[in-house]
């Protein structure tokens, strides 16, 4: 069996494709909306979360390519949330990705148009792309369980309890529950998609709830490490910016040893989640890998 890793570029072509083919063309009007929403999308990303989607899909014996709408649609949120994030009234972020950030670039009204216009998109996408062995009744559960990631109980809910942190010293359950919120959810997303087509039974369901637990929150801590560690040269974007803001991060409140030894302790807690897929395994073990070993 040929390794997931060696995959992936093949899988990050195939949903960049499919993104380009479903994003407006920019030189329709409104050309500065469907440009803002192309600069927004294909600006580099490391497509994480559809590779995620997609080594769930095989570590279930499921083609992958059945699952490019709904991959293509988290990462349409994804970067939804991006945009909406890196504005002044949020997060007030100039970088992304190395590059200035969507309301940089364009202006700010222009980015939270673009940023809904993706929304938009990716439920479209969700609703009506059949082409790969969907039917209707599994897209509706799709719909359900992305759009339950995205809203007041996912990301946008999480970047409100991120927002009314800033300042304040929290416990670690608190931190935790704020980062299942902003990033555990649609990663969460993204490993039960595959779900949606084949009825898995409890004991592995629950497996794939524990692993994603624990990668979502290693996820985001890893980021937290990544930004005190790292240079705006290296990590795309403005270093130092969640001090900066005054934002409640891992290594601020627990220290940058215990936020390192949490995250091995979680990719620990992932991996023997996994024990009951045996070898099948493999993919969701080396994105995990991959996830916490990351730089940027």
């Amino acid at each position: 069996m040929t390794p997931f890793k060696a995959k992936t570029s093949d899988q990050i072509e195939a949903i960049n494709n499919y993104l380009e083919s479903w994003l407006p063309d920019s030189q329709i009007p409104p050309k500065n909306l469907h440009q803002a929403m192309h600069y927004s999308v294909m600006n580099g990303g490391k497509r994480i979360r559809p590779l995620l989607t997609f080594a769930t899909a095989e570590s279930l014996n499921i083609d992958h390519k059945m699952l490019i709408p709904a991959a293509a649609a988290i990462e349409l949120l994804h970067s939804f949330s991006l945009v909406h994030d890196d504005l002044p009234c949020m997060d007030d972020d100039d970088l992304r990705r190395g590059q200035p950030a969507t309301h940089k670039a364009f202006d700010e009204a222009t980015a939270v148009l673009a940023a809904d216009a993706l929304l938009s998109l990716a439920f479209e996408i969700l609703s009506s792309d059949l082409n790969f062995n969907g039917t209707k009744e599994i897209n509706a559960s799709l719909i359900s369980l992305i759009a339950n990631a995205t809203g007041s109980n996912g990301i946008t809910g999480g970047q409100a309890l991120d927002l009314n942190a800033e300042g304040l010293i929290l416990g670690q359950s608190e931190l935790e529950h704020i980062y299942r919120q902003k990033t555990g959810k649609l990663l969460r997303a993204c490993v039960l998609s595959p779900c949606c087509f084949i009825d898995l039974g409890l004991e592995k369901t629950t497996a794939l709830e524990r692993y994603i637990d624990a990668i979502g929150l290693a996820f985001q801590i890893k980021d937290d490490i990544i930004e005190a560690e790292g240079e705006t040269e290296d990590i795309g974007k403005s270093s130092h910016s969640d001090i900066d803001q005054a934002k409640a991060t891992f290594p601020k409140m627990f220290g940058l040893n215990h936020a390192k030894n949490r995250v091995d302790d979680l990719l620990f807690n992932a991996k023997e989640a996994l024990s009951v897929f045996d070898r099948d395994a493999e993919p969701l073990i080396s994105m995990a890998e991959m996830i916490v070993s990351r730089r940027s």
